[in-house]
């Protein structure tokens, strides 16, 4: 077991980079230092807290411990605290609050990953029992950055509704460092101008096609099905098999990629367009064949196996990040109805998801999230990363 004061000046140093969060709190209501509310708020949710009244029962059960690694010259803040605080913060400033550490943890993790491009897949979740129909509010919809290489949600913004991720993708890709990276959108953000920005940001695109670009998509049909007829006689093309078993079904995945060509429908509109693709999946179970076939464009030069690689990987935000908050957190339970309290709490969720994955312990999320309700010391190794 770690000696108090190490342990107290790892917290501290976690409770640092909060340092440059501004405090939205008038100078009277300031009686707990606001570094160590939004910490102690971080500790909890990672613990099991679900809402501000939950943060304050585990931090009052949690006082002796509280006091031995942060600043709490008044003792354990009140549930009146924690919501006054988490509901005072403007989401995307919170969020911000949270770039240092994950600038930390996002080097430590490529540092284990070198060689290989990471792959960013985006995606909008909704939390379905955030709305409050007497005072208009929807339930929260958020549109999250998942480095699935890192197992870290690197950003969040919120919308209305699905329908609005077109104009929250935009807002999220200028909160996240995308430099060499390549972003995975499905359908609905495959929207010139967010080509154009991935572009802009020094990242490369692998955008799924779908009736929301009807004559792009028709297009690329065409075209792949004549290549297809012609086996690819008169142009370049590359593929890639995979075969996959496991949970009594068989799975085979092929992709070809190929250049796009100039004859696509409004082809020039696209920034840094270079292929084209197509990935098929034929599931066998049960003795019932399926087949799914998807269709995207590129700013990716060719080599199929890392298109291939960057596909396959975009389904890891619904499996990894989104079942995870579901099934862990429990998030479509969520009953917080204030705007700005339920995008940060939802927020919390990912970010200490993200704390989870990079210990390396060999249990499932939802194991080491107990753990860290069970045992001061393995909470400690999450948060300040001694564990992994």
């Amino acid at each position: 077991m770690a000696k108090a004061a190490e342990v107290a000046v790892s917290v501290e140093e976690v409770a640092a980079y909060f340092s440059e969060l501004k405090d939205p709190r008038s100078e009277v209501n300031r009686k707990h230092p606001l570094v160590s509310v939004v910490t102690i708020a971080v500790m909890a949710v990672l613990a099991g807290a679900g809402g501000p009244t939950a943060i304050a029962r585990w931090a009052r059960l949690k006082a002796e411990f509280l006091a031995r690694v942060l600043d709490l010259p008044h003792g354990i803040p009140s549930k009146d605290v924690f919501g006054r605080v988490l509901s005072a913060l403007a989401p995307q400033a919170f969020q911000a609050g949270f770039s240092a550490w994950l600038t930390s943890l996002r080097a430590k993790a490529a540092g284990n990953s070198e060689g290989v491009r990471p792959v960013f897949p985006i995606d909008g979740k909704a939390a379905r029992r955030t709305h409050d129909r007497q005072r208009g509010l929807g339930a929260l919809h958020s549109v999250s950055l998942w480095a699935a290489d890192y197992g870290l949600s690197l950003g969040q913004v919120a919308c209305d509704e699905k329908s609005n991720e077109i104009t929250a993708i935009p807002e999220l890709l200028k909160l996240v460092d995308t430099q060499g990276a390549i972003i995975t959108i499905d359908a609905m953000g495959t929207q010139t101008k967010i080509a154009e920005q991935i572009v802009a940001g020094g990242a490369d695109y692998v955008l799924a096609l779908k009736g929301n670009q009807e004559t792009l998509h028709q297009g690329v049909v065409d075209y792949l099905d004549q290549q297809i007829e012609e086996d690819f006689a008169n142009v370049t093309a590359r593929r890639h098999t995979t075969t996959e078993t496991g949970h009594g079904r068989a799975e085979t995945r092929h992709y070809v990629q190929l250049p796009a060509p100039k004859s696509l429908p409004g082809c020039e509109r696209w920034a840094g367009l270079k292929t084209i693709g197509i990935a098929v999946l034929i599931c066998l179970r049960d003795g019932k064949e399926t087949t799914q076939v998807r269709y995207f464009i590129s700013s990716l030069e060719l080599g199929v196996k890392q298109f291939a690689r960057a596909v396959r990987i975009h389904w890891s935000i619904e499996n990894s990040l989104h079942w995870s908050l579901d099934v862990t957190y429990r998030e479509d339970q969520l009953r917080i109805r204030h705007q700005h309290l339920r995008e940060n709490f939802a927020w919390l969720n990912r970010f200490t998801l993200s704390l989870l994955k990079q210990h390396p312990a060999k249990m499932s999320q939802a194991m080491k999230r107990r753990s860290c309700g069970w045992s001061d010391d393995f909470l400690l190794q999450v948060v300040t990363g001694q564990g992994s």
